[in-house]
Parts: structure tokens; C-alpha cells; sequence
């Protein structure tokens, strides 16, 4: 037989490695493995290593959620659900570490464990017909051995022979119903003879033994996809990676609440709607402008407000509402940028700005806006250099005043003394700090809620500290579409979807772009790897591919596009730098309708600023290629152009729906954090 070891690295699905784990799930992790390495001895019985092997998958998994327990004459199993009625997903083989003349080895996997292994499945496959069995484990405690059912489906059960064989012993047709004349003359003879491949991963535990037990907890990303290999999202092949663009409802509402507005559901559709009266709180971001526009009577003196409404509390309305959409933008923008930034420096904290403790009203945030991030560093006067000299110029006109705020109010009209209850389930009601607080100044309720959630740790493989709920990026423009849909309801489109339909529509565009301009007769993506010759030109062919999205909406379906150019550029080897020069030794991939960038040993890229201020100059090569191949892909995606700010004129694609370049840039965030590229 051919055997091909695969570590759990390269095992897990790529989206779940992907995934971060919190702090407490690695403590508890490593809790338990201590006490398993303790238990051990390897003088007693396989009974005894069975019993101390439930309680650690029991202790950090599978209580009391899914049942692990003993099932017939398999040593255990792994229950889908709490009760024994529930199938065996996960089939066991477990001996003590001292015998070594049963045990599989990574060159040998014909020895009686294997053996027995194959009897446990034939047992549950045809005798207890349970189709359920998600995967098959050989241990000894220390070394692992882990078998997708598929595997077994394909090499064992589909094999009309070995089944014929198995049911003659089973039926007493055979001399001897011995569990040895099956390990002997079955098993033993099959796999001997077996020429098919046969992958599975393996791991010894004592590897991880110097990690788990050091004071270090830089080393516990090492323990990550050890951690994720046990769990029931792999051994039970559970949903464990969920769609990025999935809305966090308990975000989503209490940012709502913060705004002045609320989701209500009217003829079956999910409206968002001004607060009814005598529900309105005076501190919110609307209330707020709403009551500034009528102070100074800014509505009536406004050229442009018949576009906004019929009459004049329609207009109003409508006004404050797109002035606190964009001013929100901005400040969740700001969010991903403060996280982003302090990530990249090792999470020093030194590096956040969000907070009460700089930005104490409505003037400083407008300073921030207008004078901070708008202004090339040189530019800005020393005292706001004082105040903000970690923050980068962003060269988007998503920080210049819009035309609506030239013609009306501006953030710093608002009204700093006025503040609002918390909402009723708030994400800060754990927060010693905000226990019992009954009213609190607006600004410092909302930079305290978007603290309490994780805006920088999306596919990046590592160990949340602080159990805060992510919220990836690409959510956000989700969010302002269900926002700026509030008369009609909102329509979004799953990234399931999305991703689908670009990869099978834009692959075949490619493909009979080059058919078309090489006289080729490819099919697929391979097809034209074989055949291509010059990258550039191949660079170029892929440029001229036209996506149009007439609805924009969000852009969602613009930025799967890109995403997809990407990864296509990727598989065809044809990524380059600004020189030229290919990116071999990285590869990029969709995943979960998110773009993953991938090293030669399959370790996911990671950007990270060094202790001196600079970056390696081969991640920096990375950052800056996807930087300019998006923005060679953003100059052909015709928009359309609404009565409405322009978020974001610096991308190429200049006259973007205001939702859309919400999202293109909340995403563009992902691989360029300031003005120019070459600076991180």
C-alpha cells in the first residue's frame, strides 16, 4: 500500500485552521494534557490508558455535548450527540504505549491495531449500518493516527472482495469465528497485497510536551492545529467555519441603537426606521443631528433638499441620516485601522487612538477626520502631531468633507453634553466599568462598545486573548446596505453564493479570453498553466476580463469578483510584483468567500511590523503585490454613481455607490493600511 502522512496542519479544512481560538480554550488545552502526561503509566493496562484517554477528550471537548463512551468490543467511541442512541462518529483503537509490537507505525500500518480497526468498522458499517462515522483513530496516547471514513468507505467497504470475506467469517462460514482469523488471514493478506493510497494524519503528543508546559504563551499559536485536530469540528466534521459576511445581530442592533434607528419587520420584510416617538433618546447620533439641522435651520437654507424628500421633515430625516452614515463609516473604519495597527506592533497598545482618553468630544473627532488622517504627516500643525503621531495618512477622500457636510453640519455641531442608555441586552452589561449605568455620554458609550468587540484577528490563525466576538471586515458593508435600504428593506446576497458564481462564471471568462486571443482551445485553468509562456501578457489577457454588477448594492459580488481575479492570477502562476517578478513562493486562495494568502508550507502570510518600524522586505513584497494587482483589477469594474458622498474617490474606480466603496475599502483595508503601500 502507498502511504501518505499528512500533518494536522495540512489536514484541517483551511477555513477552520484559519480560525482563531480564545485564551480559555488553550489553558484548558493545556490543563488537561498536562494532567493526561501525568497520568500515564506505561506498565498498566490498555483499560487503564482508555480510561485517562476519555477523560481528557471528555474534559476539553466533547462534555457534555457529545457522549464519548465505550460501544460493544470497540475500545470507545465518540457519540454525534449526548445520548447513546445517537451514532458512533469517531471510532477508537486505543493500546498502552508499551506495546509496540501492536501498534501501527508511520511506515507500517499492517500490524494488529489496523486490524482491529478494520473489524470495529466493518461492525458499526454493515452490521449497525451506520453511514455517520466521520473518522477512525489508532493511539497509543502519545502518537496518533487518524483516518477520514472516507478513506475506509473507498479502500475497504467498496471492495466487494474483502466484504465478501468479512461476511463469510461473520456468518461462521469459515473455520474459526476468531477475532485472530480475521486480523490473520483477512486483514492481514489484504492490506499486504493492497496497492492503493492510504493518507492519514499523524502526530506524536510528547512533540508538544516543551510547549505546553512553558511560561512562553507566544509559543501556544504552536498548539493551535494540534488543538483544532481533537475537536468536534474535525473529528465530527461539524460546520465549524461560518460565511464571513454573516451579520453579528447583536452588533448590528446595538449600533442601531446608538445611531437613533431600529429594525422592525413590516410585510414580511426587515425594515430599519427612526425610533417611534417617545422612544427617542435626545443623545443619539440622529436625534442629535436631527435637533442641530432644526436649531439652525439648516434644511431650509440647503439648495439641493427636494432630492431629499417631499416635505420638510422627510428632508430632514433623510439628511441626518446620510450625515450619520457617513460619519459612522469613518469612525468603523478607524476601528479596523486602531486594530490593525496595534496587531502589526505585536499588540502595542500604544498604538490605539479610538478612545476617550484622545478624542474627548465631537471637535477632537473632527480633528481626527479632517486633520489627522486627511493630512500627509508633514502637513499637519505640531500639536496634532503630539496628539496623533502613530497615525498614518490615508490618501482616500473617505476623510474630506463630503459635499452634504460642506452644505450643512459638520460632526463638531453636534452636541457633546447629551448622552443615552446603554442598550437593553449591551455587549458592555459584563463590564465592571458599565454595571448599572443608566445614562452615559454618547461618544464614550460608543468607542466602549466597539472596544468590547475584535476587529482585527479575521483568518489570521492565532490565540484571541480577550474573548471579544470578531467582526470581520467584510461585514461592515453589509451593515450600511440594511442601513441605506431602510425605505425598501434590504437584499443581500451569501457569500456562499457569491463566491460561487464568480469562480464558475469568471474562470470561464479567462479561459476563453486567452482561447480567444491565442487561438487556444483550453477548457480549464490547467490547461492554460500548461501553455502559458509570458506572464506579462498573460497579466495583461486576464486585465481585459469586464465585470459589470448593475445592483452594486454593498459590493459584495465586486469584491468576490476581485477576490476571484486574484486567486485566478495565482493558479495560473502569472502574479507578479511591481518588477515583474512572480510570486512563487506564495499562493492565493478563496476560502469562506474570503481571500487567504498561503506560504510554501502552507502557514497562512502574516504581516507584522518588526520591532525597529520595518518590515521584512519579503512580506512587505506580498502586501504591496495584492495592493496593486486589486487595484489593477478595481479599474475594470464599471459602478454606477448615485446622488450621494463619494466614500473613496482614491480607488480607481472613481464614481463607486456610496455602500460599495463602504465595502471596497473596509476590505482594500486588508491589504494596504496607508497612503503608500511601501510603507507597511
Amino acid at each position: 500500500m502507498q502511504l501518505s502522512v499528512l500533518s494536522p496542519a495540512q489536514s484541517l479544512e483551511k477555513a477552520y485552521r484559519l480560525q482563531n481560538v480564545s485564551r480559555e480554550q488553550i489553558e484548558l488545552f493545556k490543563r488537561e494534557y498536562t494532567l493526561l502526561f501525568n497520568r500515564i503509566n506505561e506498565k498498566e493496562s490498555e483499560e487503564n490508558a482508555k480510561g485517562h484517554l476519555m477523560d481528557f477528550l471528555k474534559n476539553v471537548y466533547y462534555a457534555p455535548a457529545y457522549l464519548v463512551a465505550t460501544k460493544g468490543k470497540t475500545d470507545f467511541v465518540i457519540h454525534t450527540g449526548r445520548e447513546a442512541a445517537t451514532p458512533a462518529g469517531v471510532l477508537f483503537e486505543t493500546k498502552r504505549p508499551a506495546n509496540r509490537t501492536e501498534m501501527v507505525t508511520r511506515e507500517n500500518l499492517n500490524a494488529k491495531a489496523m486490524h482491529e480497526l478494520i473489524l470495529y468498522y466493518f461492525r458499526e458499517r454493515i452490521e449497525s449500518r451506520n453511514s455517520d462515522i466521520r473518522h477512525l483513530v489508532i493511539t497509543n496516547l502519545y502518537e496518533w493516527f487518524i483516518f477520514d471514513a472516507a478513506v475506509f468507505e473507498r479502500v475497504f467497504y467498496r471492495n466487494p472482495a474483502l466484504v465478501k470475506e468479512y461476511k463469510a467469517w461473520m456468518t461462521g462460514q469459515k473455520v474459526s469465528t476468531s477475532n485472530d482469523l480475521f486480523y490473520n488471514e483477512i486483514a492481514r493478506p489484504f492490506l499486504g497485497s493492497l496497492t492503493e493510497e492510504i493518507p492519514f494524519t499523524w502526530f506524536d503528543l510528547r512533540e508538544y510536551d516543551q510547549t505546553v508546559r512553558n511560561a512562553d504563551t507566544a509559543d501556544d499559536r504552536k498548539l493551535l492545529a494540534l488543538y483544532k485536530m481533537l475537536s468536534p469540528a474535525h473529528l465530527l466534521k461539524l460546520p465549524a467555519a461560518t460565511d464571513s459576511n454573516t451579520l453579528n445581530p447583536r452588533f448590528y442592533l446595538e449600533l442601531l441603537h446608538l445611531i437613533g434607528l431600529e429594525e422592525v419587520k413590516e410585510g414580511g420584510k426587515k425594515l430599519i426606521r427612526r425610533r417611534e416617538p417617545g422612544r427617542r433618546d435626545a443623545g443619539s447620533l440622529l436625534e442629535n443631528t436631527i435637533n442641530t439641522l432644526e436649531v439652525e435651520d439648516i434644511v431650509d437654507r440647503f439648495p439641493d433638499r427636494a432630492s431629499y424628500g417631499n416635505t420638510r421633515g422627510e428632508q430632514t430625516l433623510a439628511i441626518a441620516l446620510e450625515l450619520c452614515i457617513t460619519w459612522i463609516n469613518r469612525i468603523l473604519f478607524l476601528k479596523l485601522l486602531e486594530s490593525q495597527l496595534i496587531r502589526y506592533h505585536g499588540n502595542d497598545r500604544t498604538y490605539r487612538f479610538l478612545d476617550t482618553g484622545r478624542i474627548r468630544d465631537f471637535d477632537v473627532l473632527h480633528k481626527l477626520f479632517f486633520q489627522v488622517l486627511a493630512r500627509r504627516t508633514a502637513d499637519r500643525t505640531g500639536a496634532i502631531r503630539k496628539d496623533f503621531d502613530r497615525i498614518p495618512y490615508l490618501n482616500s477622500s473617505l476623510f474630506e468633507i463630503s459635499e452634504l457636510e460642506h452644505e450643512t453640519i459638520r460632526i463638531n455641531s453636534l452636541d457633546d453634553s447629551l448622552g443615552m442608555p446603554p442598550y437593553k441586552s449591551t455587549v458592555l452589561r459584563e463590564n465592571p466599568a458599565w454595571k448599572g449605568t443608566a445614562e452615559a455620554n454618547t461618544l464614550h458609550y460608543l468607542f466602549a462598545f466597539l472596544d468590547a468587540y475584535d476587529f482585527a484577528s479575521e483568518s489570521r490563525e492565532s490565540v484571541a486573548e480577550k474573548n471579544r466576538p470578531l467582526i470581520n471586515a467584510s461585514v461592515l458593508g453589509l451593515i450600511f446596505e440594511k442601513i441605506n435600504g431602510y425605505r425598501d428593506g434590504s437584499f443581500y446576497t451569501p457569500g456562499f453564493i457569491t463566491e460561487y458564481m464568480c469562480r464558475e462564471t469568471i474562470r470561464k471568462a479567462v479561459t476563453g479570453k486567452f482561447n480567444e486571443a491565442k487561438g487556444w482551445a483550453c477548457t480549464t485553468l490547467d490547461d492554460l498553466y500548461n501553455r502559458i509562456t509570458d506572464a506579462r501578457e498573460a497579466n495583461a489577457l486576464v486585465n481585459e476580463v469586464r465585470i459589470c454588477d448593475p445592483a452594486v448594492g454593498s459590493g459584495h459580488f465586486l469584491v468576490s469578483a476581485l477576490n476571484e481575479l486574484l486567486a485566478i492570477k495565482s493558479d495560473l502562476g502569472i502574479l507578479q510584483d511591481e518588477h515583474g517578478r512572480r510570486l512563487r513562493e506564495y499562493r492565493v486562495t478563496i476560502v469562506n468567500d474570503e481571500l487567504v494568502v498561503t506560504d510554501e508550507n502552507d502557514d497562512p502570510f502574516g504581516y507584522a511590523v518588526l520591532p525597529s518600524g520595518k518590515v521584512r522586505p519579503d512580506l512587505q513584497r506580498v502586501q504591496k503585490t495584492l495592493f496593486l494587482r486589486k487595484a489593477d483589477a478595481d479599474r475594470k469594474l464599471p459602478v454606477r454613481r448615485r446622488h450621494q458622498p463619494q466614500l473613496g474617490q482614491d480607488l480607481p474606480a472613481a464614481a463607486l455607490d456610496r455602500t460599495a466603496q463602504a465595502r471596497l475599502l473596509h476590505r482594500r483595508i486588508g491589504l494596504c493600511r496607508t497612503g503608500n503601500p511601501a510603507q507597511h
